[in-house]
């Protein structure tokens, strides 16, 4: 049990860098937008945030519905003549599954953080 927690308090940890990561990237760029555009801060910052959490739910949900079929190598797949196809193993799938849910908790996140920073609406 004390395995676990520490496996999942690990996830969390790393989730948190990401995120944090991102959220820096996302107000450093939007404020470079702000500067060059001369708009409302709190505004373009909501927006910017809300911009990129639209990208990772898009994203994720591309990544989650990838076919159970790749390709067999790095090589084009030809017109005509024999098909360089394989079936995805049951590990490809569980990553595609697995990249899928994080893409949208990271969007589901930055849309939040967005709404949160935008002063047009009170949340409480």
């Amino acid at each position: 049990m004390e395995r676990r927690v520490a496996i999942i308090a690990a996830g969390l940890r790393r989730f948190g860098f990401i995120l944090a990561g991102l959220c820096a990237f996302t107000l450093a760029l939007t404020l470079l937008f702000t500067a060059l555009g001369g708009g409302s801060v709190d505004r373009t910052v909501s927006i910017g945030f809300d911009l990129v959490g639209i990208f990772f739910l898009v994203a994720g949900f591309f990544v989650g519905n990838r076919g159970p079929v790749r390709l067999k190598g790095q090589a084009s797949v030809p017109l005509f003549g024999e098909r360089r196809m394989r079936w995805a193993t049951l590990d490809e799938r569980h990553e595609a599954i697995s990249d899928s849910a994080i893409f949208v908790a990271v969007g589901i996140a930055m849309i939040i953080i967005g709404v949160t920073i935008d002063s047009r609406y009170r949340l409480f």
